[in-house]
């Protein structure tokens, strides 16, 4: 399961790849994020009631409770920040986001994990004839609005969740259990977002493997950064 990913794509950029008009941007002057981890805040694109697209910030993950093994007491809630693409209408954690409430989740690249000690991490985003370039992309994610006592304080009780589908050529030997975000193009981002429920369910497959690349792996101590030092883009 995919349980990092970046979006290092300017606010401006975004407005314009996700057609956001004036007035729907909620993000203000947002900064890259090199490293958004389950229950971080993140942009997410989704429809108003209205039905424009809004471009505002959620938290990663649908939260539920969550208790003590020992003692039965309330815990820091599980954050499920994964749905997989063939529980989305057997599920009750995901079958009403999904059938009312689909978004798109703007990213430039995502994070796997292969082996332990060490652990090597691989960080996949769209290929590109500049090495140095991350272009940007959006995985198809589900949103709702989380209980407030689940929430922390800080929190607007938006949520957000990526969908995965069964990894590609390119994914799979690196993902023990052969899993990928479900990553959309840009023709069917509106099918994603309000399209008829069928339609939905058939955008949800592997990505090609001719359209992705590595863009970098290395051990344990950068999986919290950028590929290669701070300084560089994921």
């Amino acid at each position: 399961m995919c349980n990092l990913y970046a979006n290092t794509t300017a606010v401006e950029a975004m407005r314009r790849l996700f057609d956001i008009r004036p007035g729907l941007d909620r993000l203000g002057n947002a900064p890259p994020r090199f490293s958004i981890h389950p229950n971080y805040s993140a942009p997410v694109v989704r429809r108003t009631e209205t039905g424009d697209r809004e471009l505002i910030e959620m938290n990663w993950g649908f939260l539920t409770p969550n208790f003590s093994k020992r003692d039965g007491s309330p815990i820091k809630p599980r954050a499920w920040n994964n749905a997989r693409d063939d529980k989305l209408m057997h599920s009750g954690l995901w079958k009403s986001s999904f059938l009312e409430r689909r978004c798109l989740v703007p990213a430039s690249s995502y994070n796997e994990t292969k082996g332990r000690k060490p652990a090597v991490h691989y960080w996949f985003g769209l290929a590109t004839d500049d090495p140095d370039a991350r272009p940007p992309f959006a995985i198809a994610g589900l949103w709702r609005i989380e209980r407030a006592d689940l929430c922390s304080e800080d929190e607007t009780g938006l949520r957000h969740t990526m969908v995965t589908t069964e990894a590609n050529d390119l994914v799979r030997p690196i993902h023990a259990k052969g899993r990928m975000p479900v990553i959309l193009e840009p023709q069917d981002y509106e099918t994603w977002l309000t399209g008829p429920t069928e339609k939905a369910r058939a955008l949800l497959k592997p990505f090609s493997s001719a359209k992705m690349r590595v863009i970098k792996h290395g051990l344990d101590e950068k999986r919290d950064l950028p590929p290669g030092l701070g300084g560089e883009l994921a």
